[in-house]
This record gives C-alpha cells, structure tokens and sequence, in this order.
C-alpha cells in the first residue's frame, strides 16, 4: 500500500522521532513556520507568544502525550554554531536540554547539518538558548554513535537552603545550574526511593519542592533572566560521594513531567553541585542512572571556570540516543480536538 497523505488544512508537520535513555525528542523538520528574531532568546519569546498553538498540536495528545518533549531547528546568530534550536514540553519552553543535545548530535551528522563529518568524532556546535554546546558525535564507517557534549557554565546557586513544603514542612535542597536550574533533595526524606517508590509519589514530592522553591527562592543568572527560573526538581538517592557505582535520581520537570533518562542538564548541574561540594574532583567520572527507566549517563567536570560572580565548572556528559521513527502530522478542519489535549 501507499501512504498519502490524508485529506487535511495547513500544511503538513514533519518530525524525526527519537530517544535518549528512554526520553522521547521530537525534532521539528518541517511545516513550521520561520521564526523571526535577531538573538535565539527573542525567538524563544516569539514562539511562546505567536507560535504556542503548534507546541500544543505536536506535544499534546492525540499527536504526542504528556510527556513528549520537542526540539525547534532554528537559525542562529552565532557563526560558530552548526544550528540553533529551541526545545519545548508539556508547558512551554525550557533553556537547555542534555538529551535532546545528545540527539540532535546524531541527528545534526545523519541529515549532514555539518559540514566536514570526521572519524572517530565529529563535533557539531548547537546554539541552546542557554548559551553554545558542544557535542561531541562518535563516526565509525560512516555510522554515528555514542554523543558526549560540553556545557555551558554550571554552578551551584544556593546549599542547604531551608523551605516550607507542603504536607512535609521543613526541607532543605540544594540548588543548582547545569544549563537550567534545579532543586535536588534527596527522596529519602519523604521516605521514598527513587528505584523503587511509585512514580505518582516521587511526582508528588518533587512537585511540592518545585512550588517552594520558586515561591520563596529568588533565582537570578548573571548572563539573563531569561534564565532565572526553576525548571524542575530531582529527587536523588543521597549517594553524593564520588562512587565507581552508578548513583540514581529522577527529575520531575516543567507541569509535573517526569524525565525517562537521568536528564542530561540535571547531571551537568548535579555535578556542578558535587564539585561545589568537595564531593567529586575534576575529570572524576560518575555514573547517574535513571530511577524510571534505568537508562545510564556519565558525567565529570572537565574544566573550572566562572559565571558572572559564581565559581562555575564545564561538564561532559555522554549518553547514546536512538531513531523511533519519522512522522508527517496533519490537521482537519473539523476536528474539535486538533489543537491538542492533555489528561492530568
């Protein structure tokens, strides 16, 4: 049988589906419309004020689910960068996101968005709106494979800082930025663990600490405040001592959404906090696996550096990601639900 397309309004929506870890990334190819916009941060907020309802249409059911994350190719005003991109979830846009940098490495080289792929590695710059990434994309006879990447500046933010959380009172976290900024607690002090507890639970808790936080923790960044905004939290296994053995955590991020890989700029700013600590030494490399799924990153910090008035570390972080499939997405006119759904 061939496949055409059925009878629809619009144009046709085009994506490359993949994996990292278990977390899904769909990397808008095609339909969307160009974003205008002189920095990459301005058409962020162009596509959060103009374009929203294709967000909704490719992330939200029937098309995609409460968890399916998406990624944006755009233009970008950096000449060093391969491309640009702009991710996007279940409730808007966040600022950097490590496995859909580990995909977009693979994808970036198999659909020859750089120029000069090289044996064993090629490099393919990616402009997130946290700044640029270097990814770093295993080539062996012509096939990629495994992704490492550098990130940006990551810092711990805030230690030990004590908040009010509902239905469990005082808690202290950690705070941290790895590209974005999260919350780290460790789940034990709900009495839960993140191999092994229900996911409804750890949910639950990383949810309450997300609301905390940004209700009584200002944030700021010094490049801009764009940035300075919680994106989640991670509930972890306490295992923050440099170990040869994997240690766990998930992260629950944006509306509720729970992460299938140990989320890559989690692990950035996880070990930025370990670093911080005294509790990892420089190209110590970690094992984080996910509580979800069990799915494996590594991560060390490869490099001191500053971030405005922040002591800062570059991280790599290495994972593999995988194809799913490849999709054209299509609208009907008289389709009440076209603009998408979601069950909570």
């Amino acid at each position: 049988m061939d496949l055409t397309l059925p009878p629809h309004e619009g144009s046709k929506l085009s994506v490359v589906d993949m994996h990292t870890g278990g977390e899904p990334l769909r990397i808008i190819v095609g339909g969307y419309p160009s974003v205008p916009g002189p920095t990459l941060l301005s058409k962020r907020r162009h596509v959060r004020e103009q374009l929203d309802h294709l967000r909704r249409v490719l992330m939200f059911e029937p098309r995609g689910h409460y968890d399916m994350y998406g990624a944006l190719l755009v233009d970008s005003e950096l000449p060093e960068a391969d491309i640009g991109v702009l991710f996007m979830h279940n409730e808007g846009y966040s600022t950097m996101c490590g496995h859909a940098v580990i995909a977009l490495g693979r994808f970036a080289v198999d659909y020859k968005l750089v120029k000069e792929p090289r044996s064993p590695e090629t490099q393919v710059n990616i402009h997130c709106p946290c700044g640029l990434v270097k990814a770093f994309v295993e080539v062996s006879d012509g096939q990629t494979g495994a992704v490492r990447f550098h990130s940006v500046p990551a810092f711990a933010f805030a230690t030990d800082v004590v908040v009010k959380v509902e239905g469990h009172g005082d808690v202290q976290v950690d705070i941290s930025y790895g590209g974005a900024f999260y919350a780290f607690v460790d789940a034990q002090k709900f009495g839960l663990d993140v191999n092994k507890s229900r996911t409804r639970d750890l949910v639950d808790a990383a949810t309450a600490v997300t609301k905390a936080v940004k209700a009584q923790v200002k944030l700021n960044h010094p490049v801009s405040e764009d940035l300075a905004f919680l994106y989640g939290t991670i509930l972890t296994d306490g295992k923050d001592e440099y170990s040869s053995e994997p240690t766990s955590n998930v992260c629950v991020f944006a509306e509720a959404q729970v992460d299938r890989s140990p989320t890559g700029s989690g692990v950035t700013a996880r070990v930025a906090l370990q670093f911080h600590k005294g509790l990892i030494k420089l190209n110590q490399t970690r094992t984080f696996q996910s509580g979800a799924t069990g799915s494996q990153f590594t991560g060390r910090a490869v490099e001191e550096t500053v971030c405005g008035d922040f002591k800062a570390v570059v991280v790599e972080v290495s994972g593999r990601a995988f194809y799913t499939g490849v999709s054209h997405f299509v609208q009907e006119a008289n389709d009440d639900l076209t603009q998408g759904f979601l069950l909570k």
